[in-house]
């Protein structure tokens, strides 16, 4: 990828209270502990020189790639070996907890993953996570600033980043073509509006979400048209007049039925994935890390999902596609084993071995763009993304990698706010109720303006 291009990566896709950047779990939040904790992983390392981390994260799949990762830290490092303890837990919960902990001062954990839409709250006032830029110095050649600068402030980076997230366009091939689509026809968003269209005509069914608590199609359309959230000197606009136009292209593309809400809101989440698996939605725009949740919850789907470039609007859109959410993984400042967990940690997320790892264990693309290019790796064909896809993942990366673009907003402190009146009001005003665009619009920059006014 050109230099140009990774300076300006994403600010990343927008995401509300019950989705996670990387992606959520799907869980709910839960009303008690038991509900809250939803998987615990302990590793075995033998030894009488070990190091116990605690680390909390809201991703599953994180806790099976921190383990192989560590276990690799410690064959190279057998003075400084360490025991991972992992709980997973709901997305809410999680966030919730750890800002309860770092304001009180205890229970904290060692090591936390925080999503990027979360990440802003926790850069304000006396910031309680380590400074990670000594930790990441040996790494940091290989690695996309810009996804850095995600999680820094200060010229302090807090967060080490997972992915690079490039959204794209996951089809359902068999529904499809059985609905007499071709999805390599689909190029525009008139293109995509159109196979919609003739889908629910011939099915009766969703072709893509209307999302109501995500906005990784907002964004992506967002970004294409140039626009924004905030105006430059950083004041709210929400309703300015790019943001009234996306919405109220996709508001005409559910009133034709090419789009629909789903449950869930948005095709991150546990009670969407049964749609798709069962073949109930046929397409998802959405960061190409979920390829992850096609190979553990829709395995119905093996071998009829292909991954293309998003539509666009026109031949000539400078942006193609966004970098789509993202998890910072960071070190408790206050925590006893602070300065081995931020080395342990920097290896685990952006060592060569670890980009590698990215996309064989999580299937991501990962921050380091060298790895995009090594066949031997992308295109093993005894990878399980590999072999779960009917395209080659990577040949759409490479596709689009000069036409990676940003929102410019994303670390903006007003960020998480912004985010969870779009999706727990806006997004569900304009697809669920029929509120007009431009008063829904109208309504979230008062409310937001009212918050930032207190």
């Amino acid at each position: 990828m050109k230099k140009k291009v990774l300076a300006a990566l994403l600010c990343a896709a927008m995401v509300g209270t019950t989705l996670a950047g990387c992606g959520s779990s799907g869980s709910d939040s839960g009303s008690d502990d038991s509900a809250k904790q939803t998987g615990k992983k302990e590793m075995d390392v033998e030894g009488d020189d070990v190091t116990t981390l605690n680390v909390w994260t809201f991703i599953e799949n994180h806790q099976d790639f921190y383990t192989d990762m560590a276990e690799k830290w410690n064959e190279e490092n057998p003075d400084r070996k360490v025991k991972l303890v992992l709980s997973n837990m709901a997305y809410d919960d999680m966030h919730n907890k750890l800002s309860l902990a770092l304001e009180s001062g205890e229970g904290a954990p060692d090591v936390v993953d925080i999503e990027l839409g979360k990440f802003p709250a926790f850069m304000t006032g006396n910031i309680g996570l380590k400074d990670l830029t000594d930790a990441i110095a040996p790494y940091k050649d290989n690695v996309v600033q810009s996804r850095l600068d995600l999680y820094s402030k200060d010229g302090k980076c807090y967060g080490l980043p997972t992915h690079v997230g490039t959204t794209v366009a996951f089809y359902n091939t068999e529904a499809l073509e059985a609905a007499g689509i071709d999805y390599t026809t689909i190029k525009t968003w008139d293109d995509f509006k159109e196979a919609g269209i003739k889908y629910h005509d011939a099915t009766g069914k969703t072709f893509a979400a209307a999302e109501t608590t995500a906005q990784w199609t907002l964004n992506l359309m967002l970004a294409q048209k140039g626009g924004s959230y905030l105006k430059e000197d950083g004041s709210l606009d929400v309703n300015n007049d790019k943001m009234v136009e996306v919405l109220q292209c996709m508001k005409d593309m559910q009133d034709a039925g090419a789009l629909a809400t789903i449950a869930g809101g948005q095709p991150d989440n546990e009670e969407a994935y049964p749609l798709f698996n069962d073949g109930e939605v046929a397409a998802a725009i959405m960061p190409f890390w979920q390829t992850s949740r096609y190979l553990s919850y829709m395995t119905d789907l093996s071998g009829k999902v292909a991954i293309a470039a998003p539509p666009v609007f026109g031949d000539n859109d400078a942006v193609k596609t966004i970098g789509g959410g993202g998890t910072g993984t960071a070190v408790v400042a206050s925590g006893e084993n602070a300065d081995l967990a931020a080395d342990v940690f920097a290896f685990i997320k952006l060592s060569d071995e670890a980009n590698v790892e990215v996309w064989n264990v999580l299937g991501f693309d990962p921050v380091n763009t060298e790895v995009w290019t090594q066949t031997d790796i992308t295109e093993n064909p005894d990878n399980q993304y590999v072999k779960y896809f009917n395209t080659k993942p990577f040949d759409t990366l490479l596709e689009v990698q000069d036409g990676i673009g940003l929102l410019d907003c994303y670390t903006d402190e007003k960020m998480p706010s912004i985010n969870n009146v779009f999706t727990t009001q806006t997004l569900n005003d304009i697809f669920e109720s029929g509120v007009d665009v431009k008063e829904a619009l109208d309504e979230a920059q008062d409310t937001l303006e009212n918050e930032f006014a207190e």
